[in-house]
């Protein structure tokens, strides 16, 4: 028997929601009524007797032409339950802040469900009962209009809100969270401004500007741009709050106008002030950060370091007394303002550019003393045997910074030379790398054409020590002596130039010089020799009491020392006869012998100074711990007057320049106007002029004829070929 399954099918029943009557302006008022009793339940926060669903029903039910009652109750039932909160929030103001806050919070969670019931309204087209289309809008305008414009509420939120920040200020607690809710709300309701951010940027300024005017001369400017910086920060913190950008800024413009751009004056001088002191340095970097904030605040800050620098380097470089140690200052000051501005000024272009361009103009204030005393400050660099090899190479890079500054090259150039010269034949220097180091400097800085003369004075060296080898090899064949003279040919083209000096040297080195120029003629039959005794250095062995010395002395000190063979006592007149030295001369080297620390000669007057009628005799208790004594060779240090000889001859070398340069651009242009010259020639020389010696100048070429004056026009010139 078979069972046949019998299948049914399930049938899904679909049931319409509860209908409600015909849409008759009866049923209409019915409908409404009940819906506002519902949404007063909602209001009230009581229990409900319609469910939501039956009210989005009602709503969804009635057609668009009731929707304008509709929306007229529920304008009615918000207006009564926010008079209700109203009336509440007039009699506790003391708590204005949370009662809103709560309130607030409240209403939007029972119009966020009013919202959900009137969904399907607030969807179809603009209704026509009121200027606010959806539930969320019209909440919004009458919260604000009831509650927020009331006079007593508006004025009262306006002080809280104001208040509540001024004690965040004063270090107050406060709870930062419920002032960005309350703000919150206000930007909502675009009464932002007119409760808030209008009276609070207003009473800021009024705070700052107070707090300003007081701390400014009640505190050390020290902790006053500490106390503007920590302020600043305060404000940014609090500003976070702000979900309006706009007050941040407007809050910040005024702590950085009030505190900084009205003091701007008072806090940069009396930074600087300090800083004249030595008694600043970590606050420049607070008020670099502080016056870039305001208009004009680093055009204030880069005037005031100007006026530091200039002030400071004009007092190094006028400094008549601080000769020796000007250079190694200049070099300190720059370091120190290198410093501030890499660190304080963070690392800023312009402030870099500030101090080139001061230190070019307070270094050639004094003329030509700098270039002179740089020069100096390379020989003694150059000489030291202390420096490590990288600390001379750093000393040399800050010297070439400042050589760059020196419009006076010409003179640095010249006492360059000159020093370099004792170094090679007193054999000072510290290595030849180092010199090499320093002429490779000049070289890339100068040119070729700067460096040749410096070039050719260490290639005389290099073939003086090859003729030095010949000539002693040609005294061992010619008459079986050893000697160890050393002799350096100088080319007078590459040489600083030397006083022609015609002194009595001892007889046997007047042999050593008649054997010489017969071996040096011998080769070299065209040239011509011109001896200089001054530049000779010697080495004297002495007998004292106390044991045997070499004194290392220069030839004039060996001459004189040596007249002490054939006698023991010897007056001024005597020696100056005997060495035919000249007068000043003798008396420096006299001092060196007789009055320096190291006195190998004795005379009987006590003093510093040297008479014509001074005698002298060997002072044989000589004593010294070391058995190589250096004796200074006074002679050797260059005197005012061997200065002002250098000077003068650039100055005339300058003269030669500037006249070469006229008479060049004449040939060229043929014809030009005097305005026009000077300017081509300062576009043409590296070498600093002025314009009333460049008038000088014309005038004489005028004299000379290279060129004239226009018979119709004097400031016009012609060149005379």
């Amino acid at each position: 028997m078979m069972l046949k399954k019998i299948v049914t099918r399930k049938v899904l029943s679909i049931r319409n929601h509860q209908e409600y009557p015909n849409d008759t302006q009866q049923n209409a008022n019915q409908a409404i009524t009940l819906l506002g009793l519902g949404i007063n339940t909602i209001l009230n926060s009581e229990k409900r007797k319609t469910s939501l669903q039956e009210l989005y029903v009602i709503v969804e039910n009635l057609h668009d032409t009731h929707r304008p009652e509709l929306y007229e109750k529920l304008n009615d039932l918000l207006e009564d339950t926010l008079q209700q909160k109203l009336e509440s929030l007039i009699q506790n103001t003391d708590d204005l802040l949370e009662s809103l806050n709560s309130r607030w919070t409240k209403f939007g969670e029972h119009v966020t469900v009013i919202k959900n019931i009137f969904l399907n309204c607030d969807r179809s087209t603009k209704n026509n009962c009121t200027n606010y289309n959806t539930v969320h809008h019209l909440s919004i305008h009458l919260f604000k209009t009831i509650i927020i414009l009331n006079p007593t509420i508006k004025d009262n939120l306006t002080i809280h809100l104001v208040n509540m920040i001024q004690s965040r200020r004063k270090g107050d607690k406060v709870d930062m969270k419920l002032h960005e809710s309350i703000l919150d709300m206000l930007t909502d309701m675009e009464v932002y401004n007119e409760i808030f951010h209008n009276q609070f940027i207003r009473l800021s300024n009024i705070f700052f500007s107070d707090e300003g005017n007081i701390l400014i001369d009640m505190i050390d400017i020290r902790a006053f741009l500490r106390h503007v910086q920590a302020r600043i920060k305060l404000e940014e913190e609090i500003s976070s709050n702000y979900s309006n950008l706009h007050t941040s800024r407007a809050v910040l413009e005024a702590v950085c106008k009030q505190l900084i751009k009205e003091h701007m004056i008072d806090i940069v001088d009396k930074t600087f002030d300090y800083l004249r002191k030595g008694k600043i340095r970590n606050e420049l970097c607070i008020l670099f950060d502080l016056v870039k904030k305001v208009p004009l605040g680093l055009k204030t800050l880069s005037d005031y370091f100007v006026e530091y620098i200039i002030e400071k380097g004009t007092s190094i470089v006028s400094n008549t007394g601080n000769d020796k140690t000007m250079i190694q200052e200049i070099l300190d000051f720059k370091d120190q303002l290198e410093q501030i501005v890499k660190i304080s000024f963070r690392g800023n272009e312009s402030f870099k550019a500030i101090i080139r361009n001061c230190f070019i103009k307070f270094i050639n204030s004094k003329q030509n003393q700098p270039a002179l005393l740089l020069a100096k400050y390379v020989d003694i660099n150059l000489r030291s045997k202390d420096l490590l090899e990288d600390d001379l190479e750093t000393i040399l890079d800050k010297v070439m910074v400042l050589f760059r500054y020196i419009q006076g090259k010409d003179i640095f150039e010249a006492f360059y030379k000159k020093d370099l010269a004792k170094r090679l034949l007193l054999c000072k220097s510290t290595s030849q790398d180092a010199e090499d180091s320093m002429i490779g400097r000049l070289k890339l800085e100068c040119g070729a054409a700067f460096t040749s003369k410096i070039e050719g004075m260490f290639k005389d060296i290099n073939i003086s020590q090859g003729i030095n080898n010949a000539f002693k090899q040609y005294l061992n064949y010619a008459s079986q002596i050893s000697s160890d003279l050393c002799i350096n040919i100088l080319t007078s083209s590459f040489w600083p130039s030397y006083p022609s000096c015609k002194v009595n040297l001892p007889s046997e080195l007047v042999n050593y010089q008649i054997t010489f120029q017969k071996f040096y003629f011998m080769k070299h039959s065209g040239r011509k020799l011109v001896w200089q005794p001054n530049l000779g250095h010697c080495i004297v062995k002495a007998v004292f009491e106390s044991g045997n010395k070499e004194l290392h002395v220069s030839l004039y000190q060996t001459i004189v020392l040596l007249l002490f063979n054939d006698s023991e006592t010897m007056n001024f007149s005597e020696i100056l006869e005997l060495t035919n030295m000249e007068t000043e001369e003798l008396k420096r080297t006299l001092i060196s012998l007789a009055c320096s620390k190291t006195r190998v000669l004795v005379k009987k007057l006590k003093s510093r100074d040297i008479d014509t009628d001074d005698v002298f005799s060997i002072n044989h208790k000589f004593s010294d711990r070391l058995f190589r004594v250096k004796i200074n060779q006074i002679q050797l240090k260059e005197t005012i007057e061997e200065e002002h000889a250098t000077e003068k001859s650039v100055l005339a070398d300058r003269q030669f320049q500037v006249d070469a340069a006229i008479v060049r651009i004449m040939k060229n242009k043929k014809q030009i106007n005097h305005n026009e010259l000077i300017l081509e020639l300062f576009n043409n020389l590296d070498i600093p002029v002025k314009p009333y010696d460049i008038k000088k100048r014309i005038e004489l070429l005028i004299e000379r004829e290279y060129m004239e004056r226009d018979k119709d026009d004097p400031s016009n010139y012609t060149y005379i070929a």
